[in-house]
């Protein structure tokens, strides 16, 4: 059987990082601190703490980064245009081999990136979707040691909960059962493809979708 997954981080998606913190600061009420730069994916991030070592991203191509030979990942060369959106969320693994040989329908590669002196092992298909359009997770391995959420900076919001809506939700949720449980993550059999996370900020209870 795979080894057991973690809950890491939720990725919202946008056409520029200025849209992606205007979007989230209108949601959550807090402004997102930089994060870095991705060279081998051209994308650049913010970051914030959600919890121990669970944590929020904000992600856009880095318009002064040299275009990858490859898609980008994310699906963000599919959506350069889109509007910020919840775009997905991530598990992490301790073995990223293991859990992406059991995965069906492929996951896609476990592909190397960096970001500084930071680097790790996520999933990320050839054509760089994301599986189910984003409502099945990512899985993503990080080097032993300390966890880089842990160092992130600390807003005072919380990931209350994350409700995961697709027409095949039911299917996601099976796939995950064997080695993944959270009682904060709820599957939503829907027509319309989308995901909401609940929090708790200084401004109280908030919604980012």
């Amino acid at each position: 059987m795979p080894p057991r997954l973690a809950f890491d981080h939720i990725a919202v998606s946008a056409a520029s990082l200025e849209a992606g913190v205007a979007y989230v600061c209108a949601c959550l009420g807090v402004e997102v601190p930089p994060g870095g730069a991705h060279p081998k994916m051209g994308t650049h991030n913010h970051l914030m703490r959600l919890g121990e070592n669970e944590f929020l991203e904000i992600i856009a191509v880095d318009p002064a980064a040299a275009a990858p030979k490859h898609p980008r990942w994310f699906a963000l060369d599919r959506n350069r245009t889109a509007p910020p959106r919840l775009a997905t969320w991530v598990l992490r693994t301790n073995d990223i081999d293991a859990v992406l040989a059991a995965a069906q329908p492929s996951l896609g590669p476990a592909t190397e990136l960096t970001r500084g002196n930071l680097h790790w092992r996520i999933s990320v298909p050839d054509d760089g979707a994301m599986p189910f359009e984003g409502a099945h997770p990512t899985f993503l391995e990080w080097p032993p040691g300390p966890l880089p959420g842990a160092a992130m900076p600390d807003l005072g919001c919380r990931l209350v909960g994350i409700s995961v809506h697709h027409p095949n939700a039911g299917e996601i949720a099976e796939r995950l059962a064997a080695f993944f449980a959270d009682d904060r993550v709820t599957f939503v059999p829907d027509d319309e493809i989308r995901l909401t996370a609940e929090f708790e900020t200084p401004n109280g209870p908030r919604r980012l979708s």
